[in-house]
């Protein structure tokens, strides 16, 4: 079991940039990478053992995060893709 935390920056290294400007320019992407951060901290604490919750619930948090960080990373892509043009 992985006890590291997986945020967006440290998954992404080398969109920091994109990152941040989608941060501060789009409020959606705002939004979504919030709500990524708190899911991500959520697993984290389960998984280090300072909250206990059931199985399932614990997997369906990884299912939360792995969706948010999917479409988070559409949106990145997306974002560099029409700087790269």
């Amino acid at each position: 079991m992985s006890l590291e935390k997986h945020d967006l920056i440290h998954e992404m290294p080398e969109s920091k940039e994109a990152i941040h400007n989608l941060k501060t320019s789009d409020n959606h992407f705002a939004k979504m990478f919030d709500e990524y951060h708190d899911v991500d901290h959520a697993v984290h604490r389960i998984e280090t053992g300072a909250e206990n919750t059931s199985d399932d619930h614990l997997e369906n948090l990884k299912k939360q995060r792995l969706n948010l960080k999917d479409q988070l990373t559409a949106m990145v892509r997306e974002y560099e893709g029409a700087a790269a043009s």
